[in-house]
């Protein structure tokens, strides 16, 4: 077996090799090589089970030839064994994990390595995507976040992505906001914060126009004036667009989230008569009452729920600039998957754009990419409801992340109250930012979470807070050998790992692949998140039980390959997940 970066993948081509030798059906058996229970071993392979039950083949008989047909290198790298009725364990022996650990020696090696999942393939990321004229709140921190990390990860393991923040900036909030504006707009405030104020404006228009059907009818007719290339409302709109954009950018500044384009619903203005003219073309779409939509009439829960292209009153919808959009990233990005960030409460439309996109395609012979909608649970506070301030509103994200770094320094002057206060202020934005950001990725994005201070910013458990001092941890062991950790002098002559702590750990490193592996094919970073802290345990278990600076050359040496590669795995994986890293706390 070679020392590859994805031991899972070897075993299952040198699985699928075995099959071939030993008379089985080599093309239809799939061995599903997975990390098996450390207990067990490294790798299991569950495929035959199925395969010899399929056949009414004996499975441990089957398993048996199999191993019988491994070839001797693989054999002399691995612990191999049958378990139960036919699982095979395999258990890396310690030279095997030695020689990993030398190849894989930094973040390049790291991504060579991991550049094999998605090479070639391109990607387009939608996310963030806030709604003009109104301020980022905590709400929208999980498609942030969450984004920003499934590009990354995407990246590391080889897919081109493009980062797309799709703007909220033509729709049907904008009849209201220039209605707002034009009648109930405050100069002064207006100066003052102009950003507090458009938002003033928004909500006290929307509540004008649930009040009013006459002032209802006038925000929509303002909102088609604007898409009809009205002069006086397309300046009010240029105006709005310009305030919220310069509020966004200083949030994804502080959160080191840079997109590649910001193609909002107004870039597609134009090409939405080829999405109403297609569609009607093909047969997909029909008027009711007025507007034009499509059914889908073979799924259960839209056989009645029309999926609107275009209002009766003309105006277009997110549907249509969703449609327009999709055809854009697959014409002009040639991309081959698309994926959209938003909350669960978007999943119907989601699914009826992908069922009218399938459709559209089809009868069009559109090349059709792959489409998931990555869906995100909410934000509660301690009372199981969505966190708000105690006035009731959302809480601005600005001052969200203010706050976690005002707590942070407060806990990093209790501790170092001797470091100058500038490093003290610089630590605290790293801990305090990564702590809010950690504690959303740290959850399956599926589920809801309650958000805790204390729970967030503490130094114990699945935090932030405990891995970056885990990372400056490791840091500080190098600065007293006034070494650098890639410094491949301090661990030259190292030793196969000997101590059952040694062990532990350099498996637990040699699980890396397969956890990016699960991570990006299920978008969920959790599962790195995990992995990071279970590492950062194995290595505080190998600490407390091996002494690292011993006189013997080389079982220091593999002691300090056992750190090195914890701290590049430990600052690798943070950094994918968007966290900055410290070399002290």
């Amino acid at each position: 077996m070679h020392v590859t970066f994805n031991l899972a993948a070897e075993l299952d081509a040198a699985l699928k090799a075995a099959a071939g030798k030993a008379g089985l059906e080599a093309d239809a058996f799939a061995p599903e090589v997975r990390p098996a229970d450390p207990r067990h071993g490294d790798f299991q392979a569950n495929g035959i089970l199925g395969y010899a039950k399929a056949r009414k083949l004996n499975p441990r008989t089957t398993a048996e030839q199999l191993v019988a047909a491994l070839p001797a290198e693989l054999l002399n790298q691995c612990d191999v064994a049958i378990a139960g009725p036919g699982f095979i364990n395999f258990t890396l022996k310690p030279a095997a994990l030695l020689a990993w650990l030398r190849q894989h020696d930094n973040a390049e090696h790291l991504k060579a390595g991991a550049a094999s999942f998605y090479a070639g393939q391109r990607y387009v990321v939608d996310y963030s995507s806030p709604n003009t004229a109104k301020q980022l709140h905590v709400g929208h921190i999980r498609s942030m976040v969450i984004g920003e990390a499934i590009c990354r990860l995407l990246g590391f393991c080889g897919a081109t992505v493009t980062r797309d923040n799709h703007i909220g900036d033509w729709g049907t909030q904008f009849g209201k906001l220039i209605w707002g504006y034009k009648h109930l707009r405050d100069e002064a405030a207006l100066e003052r914060d102009p950003l507090e104020e458009l938002e003033r404006l928004y909500k006290a228009a929307d509540v004008a126009t649930k009040e009013d059907p006459a002032v209802l009818d006038a925000a929509r007719a303002e909102l088609v004036k604007l898409q009809d290339g009205d002069a006086e409302n397309l300046g009010l709109w240029e105006k709005i667009i310009a305030i919220s954009s310069g509020a966004f950018r200083e949030i994804y500044r502080r959160l080191d989230i840079n997109f590649d384009c910001e193609l909002g619903e107004s870039f597609y203005k134009d090409q939405l008569s080829r999405i109403y003219t297609e569609l009607h073309e093909t047969g997909l779409s029909t008027e009711s009452q007025g507007a034009q939509v499509v059914f889908h009439p073979e799924h259960p829960r839209f056989k009645t729920q029309p999926f609107i292209i275009r209002k009766s009153d003309g105006a277009s919808n997110y549907a249509t600039t969703d449609l327009a959009t999709m055809l854009y990233r697959t014409g002009h990005f040639k991309a081959d998957a698309i994926i959209v960030l938003t909350d669960t409460r978007q999943a119907d439309h989601f699914e009826q754009l992908w069922l009218t996109t399938q459709k559209w395609y089809a009868a069009k012979g559109y090349r059709l990419p792959r489409f998931e909608h990555v869906s995100f649970g909410s934000i509660l506070g301690s009372d199981g409801k969505a966190i708000k301030t105690r006035s009731g509103d959302p809480i601005k994200l600005q001052a969200l992340l203010d706050e976690a770094v005002e707590r942070a320094f407060g806990q990093v002057t209790e501790k170092s109250p001797e470091l100058p206060e500038a490093e003290r202020r610089a630590i605290a934005e790293t801990v305090g930012i990564g702590a809010v950001r950690y504690a959303d990725l740290a959850q399956n994005r599926s589920s809801d979470y309650v958000f805790d201070w204390e729970k967030i910013l503490s130094f114990d458990g699945n935090t932030a807070p405990y891995l970056l001092y885990a990372v400056s941890r490791v840091h500080s062991i190098f600065r007293k050998l006034e070494l650098q950790p890639d410094d491949a002098k301090a661990t030259a002559g190292a030793t196969a790992p000997e101590a059952p702590g040694e062990i532990a750990l350099a498996r637990k490193l040699v699980g890396l692949p397969a956890v990016l592996n699960t991570t990006t094919a299920q978008l969920r970073p959790h599962f790195l998140c995990t992995y990071l802290f279970e590492l950062a345990g194995a290595f505080s278990s190998f600490y407390a039980a091996e002494k690292v600076l011993v006189d013997e050359p080389e079982v220091r040496a593999r002691r300090l390959m056992l750190c090195a590669r914890t701290l590049l795995f430990l600052e690798t994986g943070l950094h994918l997940l968007g966290l900055r890293t410290l070399k002290r706390m």
